[in-house]
């Protein structure tokens, strides 16, 4: 893969655009978590060693092509600045031929710039050739270092590829390397826990999955669809009743694929989501139940089978663990994969947007081999695609 570490990739003195993502949750202008902020920060610090002019092209929402002010990546330049002790200075203007010269007046070497939110220009999401040429006169050399983006036929991501020497950033280096480790350098046994609350988003993930893992632990809103199909009782609980046909496919696909489907052998109920919690066996489920968790026994049986993996990835929690009654099961998930990760007796991987909130709200972000803020991107990747932006540079 053409990369930063290319021995003949030359950077002193040159312009580098670096497209990232800093797509950060914010509540009226303030930063609410900075993961992605602290993720590009190794390949910034590499291009300010070698002597490079950093320019960052990146997005925050959906302005669908217009100027918004809410969604100005202004504040997260100066984030950017805190954490790297150094001005970054931050173009609001919109891009045109004078940008360049505004570029070679400020910016010498060592120094970084921020462009305006990239959405919104209309070029940007229509993957424009025109807009994309106009971008890549800003610079000598690309970078694409925003994996999570890169699921993405736009302008930044894709066509600008064509117009500039382009290669990849650490970050996208590390993304890709962790993941293939789950897809095709794998070292077994290999355990996927995935929950959530639907699995008709998540079919296609588990139908390539089942292929090479041997463990597939089914939780959350999803485990209900399959408990159902097998004739159990779920009482009140969210559920796709529509899906029958998806799992049946899925049990016939992990049979011949000898992968071992699990899902929850007891269940923590309520009457509604702000109630509180019941241990119960899944004949015990009442018709006015809620499972909003799992039981103590499925977190031992997890336990187990985590004990005897080399290798787990972890999509979507337990159950809905923004209730601390309901957050045992997600919790326990966590301390489980952690501590043996932290051992150094197993190759862990974690993504998706709730079980990094998950991650995150217990403290754990240092305790997994490698945890994905990619979102689409990751789930893409894990269904077998082959993602635009990776595709444009290789």
């Amino acid at each position: 893969m053409k990369n930063l570490l290319d021995k003949n990739l030359i950077l002193k003195n040159k312009k580098v655009l670096l497209r990232v993502d800093l797509n950060v949750p914010m509540n009226k202008g303030s930063i609410t978590e900075t993961s992605r902020i602290e993720k590009i920060l190794p390949t910034i610090k590499f291009l300010l060693n070698k002597k490079a002019k950093i320019i960052i092209l990146s997005h925050i929402g959906r302005p669908k092509g217009k100027f918004v002010s809410e969604m100005s990546l202004e504040p997260i330049s100066e984030k950017l600045s805190k954490y790297l002790n150094k001005k970054v200075f931050f173009n609001k203007n919109e891009i045109s031929e004078s940008t360049i010269s505004e570029i070679n007046k400020i910016m010498s070497n060592c120094s970084i710039m921020m462009l305006e939110n990239i959405r919104f220009y209309k070029g940007e999401e229509l993957n424009d050739k025109k807009f994309a040429k106009t971008i890549s006169s800003l610079g000598d050399v690309y970078i694409n270092d925003a994996f999570s983006c890169s699921h993405r036929s736009h302008a930044s991501i894709d066509a600008i590829t064509k117009y500039l020497p382009s290669y990849f950033g650490l970050q996208i280096i590390e993304e890709i390397d962790a993941l293939k480790k789950l897809t095709s350098d794998i070292k077994r046994p290999i355990t996927c826990i995935i929950g959530g609350s639907k699995i008709s988003t998540k079919i296609n993930v588990i139908k390539n999955l089942v292929n090479n893992f041997d463990n597939m632990i089914i939780v959350g809103g999803m485990a209900n669809t399959i408990l159902e199909y097998k004739g159990v009782n779920i009482g009140n609980s969210i559920c796709e009743k529509e899906t029958k046909s998806l799992v049946k496919e899925i049990f016939e696909k992990s049979k011949k694929y000898n992968c071992k489907i699990i899902t929850p052998i007891d269940v923590v109920v309520s009457k509604n989501i702000e109630g509180s919690a019941k241990n119960k066996k899944l004949d015990e489920v009442e018709n006015d139940d809620m499972i909003l968790d799992i039981g103590p026994e499925t977190i031992s049986s997890i336990k187990n089978i985590i004990e005897k993996s080399n290798t787990v990835l972890w999509n979507g929690p337990a159950g809905y663990f923004e209730n601390p009654n309901f957050e045992n099961g997600t919790k326990n998930i966590l301390e489980i994969i952690s501590n043996k990760t932290i051992k150094d007796k197993i190759f862990s991987v974690a993504g998706g947007g709730e079980t990094v909130a998950a991650i995150n709200k217990f403290k754990k972000l240092d305790s997994f081999t490698f945890v994905s803020t990619a979102g689409g991107a990751f789930l893409e990747f894990l269904e077998g695609k082959t993602l635009p932006g990776i595709k444009a540079i290789n």
